[in-house]
C-alpha cells in the first residue's frame, strides 16, 4: 500500500461550511480506497475566538456578524441545510439554536489526535452541534461526546477541568494564519497543497487520486 497522504483539515466545529466539507472529504476517502490512503488530521480554527461563555442566539449573531436581515439569515441557513444534506449531513438551524465558544472543544480534539481518536470526536462534535443543538462548550457535554468517541470520559473531564493543552492549540492556530489560512474549511495535502471551501466528494477524490498518481511517479 503506498505511504498515506497527510491531510490537515484546518476547520471550527462551529462552522456549518467545515461540517459538509468533512463530510463531502470522507465520502471521497472511501471512494479512493486503497488506491490514496490518508492519515487526516484536524486543526483548529476560531470563527469567533471572542465569544462568551454564555454564548449567543445563533441566529442573532449570524444577523449581526454578515449584516442580514432575519430573513436573508434564514436563507442562507436553508441553502446550508440543502448543501449539507446532499452531502449526507442532517443540520438543525433554527432561531432556538445557540452559537458557543469552542475552545475547549479543540482543546479536547488536541488531545483526541495524540489518542488515535480525532475523527470519531470531530465527527460526534458537528453531529452534537449541528444536528442535535447541543452546547459543545459545555464541559460534560464534551466529557460524554469523547466517551462516545472511545476515549477515557473520566479522563477527558479532568483535561478539560485543568486547562490541559490550551498553548498547543494557540500555537496552532497561529501557525495557520501566519500560512495564511484566514477562512475554513481549508484541506492542506501533504503540507504542500490546499483546497478550500465545503467542496463536492468529487473534487476531494480527484485530488486525492492526483496525489497518489503524482507519488506512484516519482
Amino acid at each position: 500500500m503506498p505511504r498515506p497522504i497527510r491531510i490537515d483539515f484546518v476547520s471550527d466545529i462551529a462552522c456549518p461550511w467545515c461540517a459538509v466539507g468533512l463530510a463531502s472529504l470522507l465520502a471521497a476517502i472511501g471512494r479512493a480506497g486503497d488506491a490514496a490512503p490518508v492519515d487526516l488530521h484536524f486543526q483548529p480554527f476560531e470563527l469567533n475566538p471572542d465569544m462568551p461563555p454564555e454564548g449567543r442566539n445563533r441566529l442573532d449573531y449570524f444577523m449581526d456578524k454578515y449584516g442580514l436581515s432575519r430573513e436573508q439569515a434564514l436563507a442562507r441557513w436553508d441553502t446550508v441545510r440543502e448543501r449539507a444534506a446532499e452531502a449526507g449531513f442532517a443540520m438543525r438551524m433554527d432561531e432556538t439554536t445557540r452559537s458557543v465558544n469552542t475552545f475547549d472543544a479543540h482543546r479536547l480534539l488536541h488531545w483526541a489526535d495524540l489518542e488515535g481518536r480525532q475523527v470519531p470526536l470531530k465527527r460526534a462534535l458537528l453531529r452534537a452541534y449541528f444536528s442535535d443543538g447541543e452546547d459543545v462548550s459545555d464541559h460534560a457535554v464534551l466529557a460524554r461526546l469523547a466517551g462516545e468517541a472511545g476515549l477515557d470520559r473520566d479522563m477527558a473531564a479532568r483535561m478539560l477541568a485543568e486547562g490541559s493543552f490550551a498553548a498547543e492549540v494557540r500555537q496552532r492556530e497561529q501557525h495557520y494564519m501566519a500560512r495564511g489560512v484566514n477562512s475554513v474549511p481549508t484541506i492542506v495535502f501533504d503540507d504542500r497543497s490546499a483546497i478550500m471551501g465545503a467542496q463536492s466528494a468529487d473534487v476531494f477524490e480527484r485530488a486525492l487520486r492526483q496525489l497518489a498518481a503524482e507519488r506512484a511517479a516519482v
